[in-house]
């Protein structure tokens, strides 16, 4: 059996290529969808089907291009209600590529048509099985069962389905089981999602908190307490996966734009979207764009912030920046991108247009500032992370739901205002947001809350 997992570190996603005597198979594919083509013929592999373990809700898959570039079948969960040709597999089914055996486990819990996928090599029986989890065991956490809301089913009836599923039929496969989840640690699907991409039910048995012996009760209670909010395009994106998204290749490339042109989009109301870095973009930009950096998270807080039908325009240092953020907003299901600013940033200073920025500090000198001037500080961190530790004095007002989490707060728009998040990211993109609402003397504290910490510094 050749068994590989593709782990896409922007969505932490995880899926998987299995193939054996020339057939293959695809399980949770992200929508840009040649690197499973081009390893699939690399090994002589003729894809026959694309599983989807769940209607996933934080990207956009890439099974309808997949299908229409090999002649694959699409397999989902019978309760997925996809709305093109699909086999809609029930508990127990199986099918069959060369010598290997895929048994599908109907696994409710986080979603009402998920479904867990056993894979045994029958050429190898003394191997280990593989147990694809989708988003149903993670490791260290399980589902989310608040992500199914208007679909007729409340968290707590999702956590009685999950709780079902992971006792009733995980649990009870050997110890030696190999567990690989559709997500890792960083994903809005889990709450406590480890770093490590795969495990065995053994191991999860002895070190997830959520399988501990424990009542329905229990962990009903457990799962449904504290539930940080979900992004708002995740919805969005779990009934284009249910429709079925476009492929790639049919999404018009952006123009290329004079900054004349940038400045009449954002007199419109278009989205300016600098995926420069935060030092970058601190320097100088174009006055009301938003940052939010290629080298983190791009695609789950440009969800989260940006609304799916918003007009874009990208402000970036070269072109392939560019075409790395149309693909990574697709993945998501934005697919507006207009255009972009021809030449960056240093156009726009050549045509004469006034730029803005926000000074970069460090932890040692937000501690002098703190020391010797009156300073408000703002942690866009989840909650979660904040009462974990945060630095003294600083308001919470999480970065996904900036606007809301601002309003009660005693904040002044023209006094020194320090931003802070986990490592400087987040931070960039909310003194972004609060620089477009007035804010006019913002620091963005490079290295955050962990350089604060390693400092030596206190904390709440």
């Amino acid at each position: 059996m050749f068994f590989k997992q593709f782990y896409l570190a922007c969505l932490a996603h995880a899926s998987y290529l299995i193939g054996s005597d020339g057939e293959a198979v695809v399980v949770d594919p992200q929508r840009d969808v040649d690197e499973y083509l081009a390893e699939a013929s690399a090994h002589g592999f003729q894809i026959k089907y694309v599983i989807e373990t769940h209607l996933h809700a934080d990207f956009v898959s890439g099974h309808q291009e997949i299908a229409a570039r090999t002649g694959a079948q699409i397999v989902f969960g019978e309760k997925a209600a996809a709305e093109f040709a699909h086999r809609a597999v029930r508990d127990g089914e199986e099918i069959k590529i060369g010598k290997v055996v895929l048994r599908f486990i109907e696994t409710p819990g986080h979603t009402p048509e998920g479904i867990c996928i056993l894979v045994t090599d029958t050429e190898s029986p003394d191997q280990p099985q593989k147990l694809l989890t989708g988003d149903t065991l993670f490791i260290g956490d399980v589902g989310r069962p608040d992500l199914a809301g208007g679909k007729g089913y409340t968290p707590q009836m999702m956590a009685e389905m999950m709780y079902e599923s992971l006792h009733g039929k995980l649990l009870k496969l050997p110890d030696d089981v190999e567990v690989y989840p559709a997500h890792g640690a960083g994903s809005m699907c889990g709450r406590n999602m480890s770093k490590e991409t795969s495990s065995t039910i053994g191991e999860q048995r002895k070190f997830n908190y959520a399988l501990k012996p424990m009542s329905k009760e229990e962990f009903v209670t457990m799962m449904t307490a504290d539930l940080p909010e979900a992004p708002v395009y995740f919805p969005k994106d779990a009934e284009i996966n249910r429709s079925g998204a476009r492929g790639l290749y049919e999404l018009q490339p952006p123009a290329p734009l004079t900054p004349q042109q940038v400045l009449e989009s954002r007199q419109r109301g278009d989205v300016l979207l600098d995926v420069r870095s935060a030092a970058d973009f601190g320097a100088a930009h174009v006055p009301g764009s938003m940052n939010i950096g290629l080298g983190g998270q791009f695609a789950m807080w440009a969800g989260s912030l940006i609304p799916l039908s918003a007009a874009i325009v990208v402000i970036a240092d070269t072109g392939a920046q560019v075409d790395e953020s149309v693909v990574r907003l697709a993945r998501v299901g934005i697919e507006n991108v207009k255009g972009y600013l021809d030449g960056g940033i240093q156009s726009w200073r050549e045509a004469g247009f006034p730029v803005d920025s926000i000074e970069q500090v460090s932890v040692e000198q937000l501690k002098e500032k703190m020391d010797d001037n009156e300073l408000q500080i703002v942690d866009v961190r989840r909650p979660a992370e904040y009462v974990n530790g945060h630095v003294p004095g600083a308001f919470n007002a999480p970065l996904a739901n900036l606007d809301k989490s601002l309003g009660p707060l005693p904040l002044k728009r023209d006094k020194l205002t320090a931003v802070i998040c986990a490592g400087g990211y987040r931070s960039s993109a909310a003194a972004s947001l609060l620089q477009q609402q007035g804010f006019s003397n913002l620091l963005n504290v490079s290295g955050g809350t962990g350089a604060w910490i390693n400092a030596g510094y206190p904390v709440e």
